[in-house]
């Protein structure tokens, strides 16, 4: 599929330091003290929430509903936080507990958990008072432990009583009384100051486990102006799971830096960075996006950021590192982990377009040099750091994807990014007119194979698991100009006008100037005026989304964050359509 520069080209989990480890059920509690209850205000029925505290403020005390006495805790997830409400309690060195509550509410989405260790849930919650239990042993020379309860971003209220974290020590005594306790904290509607910051105990994924990743390209702070406090004032970070970071290059062999300036250079402002403090020229200040990116990964340590090499513009030097991919994941690891930047970044991916097929250019490695590439990466960076790949989605017979084995490299990557869009456009400038994105076949679509439920289930049928497959959406459209029918194939002169290419414009801009007129193979349409345009809108998103529910797919990702409108319509509907 042919796109120009502007489309996209493109650890499991690193294991944090935790202080404690969680256990099997069968462990037994030390029998070093007796056991007690050693959380504070378990049931709140102090009337007060001290000693808990609920990020931004969005913890209360309810007398309704309850699961034992008078009182439990409530939390209010906002669309940008989770209402994490935690405390931390004294514990013993090497020694075993039990960590339970009983919850309800939050759409079934209720997560009890600890700082530095593992998090529990049940959807049962969403109807009824559930308990939440899970084991845990503290480690060497700890002494505390902070618990948290919280619900998922955007969704209802949920309710949590009865706390216990049963196990050896001293149970506090003289619960606070309603008078002790402080207004909780909110906060400041000053742009200069930071906005609350989520827990790193907080999930990294939407409910159900589902990545949604979207790219950040380095270009975008340029002419389009999209920074990555937008991410924050669109509330698009509190909905991602991940993001590419767009593009670094690939030349002689290696990987390489794809816009200095941009990605480490730039000074920001105190104004334009999103916790409010300006950048510095002091020797060895990181400045540019990647230091947004650092203070991004602060406010929101759920997010997973990923370096993106290659894309349509910059794959031809994919073949040259083919040749040697031993030396090229060397060069690729050093780079991402220059000690500069290396807390910026939790993995790799690799846009190729397209090994032994054409693209921009053509290669002919192989059908191998893929999976020894992926190979090479994976060895060098290791298992705790992602390793992904955006991948084509021609599902034609004999199509890209049949002439590289994607299935062989698939052991290797967490997962791929299955570029299902820019199937058409004008760069074939007299058509036919054809939806860029159709989510299925329809009667008249210009080629076979070229949807994309034929490109999944294509790999799913060459053995790829379909939890390594995520459904791409493009936040923008494609379009022709003198168009006169209204429907799908019809004769046009050429590419329709776009703000900074022709024949693609922003879905933010089309929405307005040119509103969907219809609706064909899971994604819609426009005609305004001679001009005919294609995108997907938070209606056929939901759909697709359904569809990647429905096919056990990973999740969802798209290119790229400045195509949505300030609100962040589409990256909510993919949010929610994952569910």
């Amino acid at each position: 599929m042919k796109r120009p520069v502007q489309s996209l080209r493109t650890r499991i989990l690193a294991a944090a330091a935790a202080t404690v480890v969680a256990m099997g059920a069968s462990l037994a509690i030390s029998t070093a003290a007796s056991a007690a209850n050693l959380i504070a205000n378990p049931g709140l029925e102090s009337g007060s929430l001290s000693p808990w505290s609920c990020s931004g403020g969005l913890g209360s005390v309810v007398t309704t509903p309850v699961h034992a006495g008078t009182r439990a805790l409530q939390g209010a997830p906002s669309a940008g936080n989770h209402a994490q409400c935690s405390q931390t309690v004294s514990v013993l060195p090497n020694t075993a507990y039990v960590l339970s509550a009983w919850v309800r509410g939050g759409g079934g989405y209720v997560y009890l958990g600890y700082t530095g260790g593992t998090e529990t849930w049940n959807p049962a919650a969403a109807s009824a008072w559930t308990k939440l239990s899970l084991n845990l042993t503290t480690a060497a020379g700890q002494t505390s432990l902070t618990v948290n309860v919280h619900g998922w971003y955007g969704l209802a209220a949920y309710q949590a009583d009865d706390f216990s974290l049963d196990g050896p020590g001293t149970p506090p005594s003289n619960p606070p009384s309603a008078s002790a306790s402080p207004s909780p904290p909110r906060p400041s509607a000053s742009p200069s100051t930071s906005p609350p910051q989520p827990s790193p105990s907080g999930p990294t994924a939407p409910p159900g486990g589902k990545k949604l990743l979207g790219y950040f390209v380095n270009w975008g702070v340029y002419q389009r102006g999209y920074h990555v406090k937008n991410m924050v004032t669109s509330g698009s970070a509190a909905k991602l799971t991940h993001i590419n970071y767009a593009f670094g290059n690939v030349t002689n062999g290696q990987c390489v830096i794809g816009d200095s300036y941009a990605d480490y250079d730039r000074a920001y402002s105190a104004a334009e960075s999103i916790d409010g403090v300006a950048d510095t020229w002091d020797a060895g200040a990181l400045r540019g996006s990647f230091n947004q990116l650092r203070k991004l990964k602060r406010q929101y340590p759920n997010i997973k950021v990923l370096w993106s090499f290659g894309g349509w513009t910059w794959s031809g030097g994919f073949g040259q590192a083919a040749a040697n991919p031993t030396a090229f994941a060397n060069s690729c690891y050093n780079l991402v982990e220059d000690p500069r930047w290396a807390d910026v970044f939790d993995g790799i991916d690799i846009d190729w377009e397209y090994p032994n097929a054409c693209g921009l250019s053509c290669d002919s490695s192989g059908p191998l040099a893929y999976r020894n590439l992926m190979q090479a990466l994976r060895n060098r960076f290791g298992s705790s750091y992602l390793v992904t790949s955006a991948i084509t989605a021609d599902g034609s017979s004999g199509g890209k994807i049949d002439l590289t084995d994607y299935n062989a490299a698939a052991q290797y990557v967490n997962w791929y990014n299955v570029m299902t869009y820019d199937f058409f456009g004008a760069f074939a400038a007299q058509g036919p007119t054809a939806p860029h994105s159709p989510l299925t076949s329809y009667t008249g679509i210009p080629q076979a194979g070229f949807n994309s439920d034929a490109a999944i289930q294509k790999l799913k049928g060459k053995g790829v698991p379909s939890a390594k497959l995520l459904l791409g959406i493009g936040f923008y459209g494609r379009g022709w100009t003198g168009v006169t029918q209204a429907a799908p194939g019809g004769s046009a002169t050429g590419a329709a006008p776009g703000t900074y290419e022709a024949g693609i414009e922003d879905y933010k801009v089309l929405k307005n100037t040119c509103p969907v007129t219809g609706t064909i193979a899971g994604t819609a349409y426009a005609k305004c005026g001679s001009n005919w345009w294609s995108y997907d809108t938070p209606s056929t998103i939901n759909g697709k989304m359904s569809y990647a529910n429905n096919q056990g797919l990973g999740g969802g990702f798209f290119w790229e964050l400045s195509g949505d409108t300030s609100n962040g319509e589409l990256i909510t509907a993919m949010r929610n359509g994952l569910g």
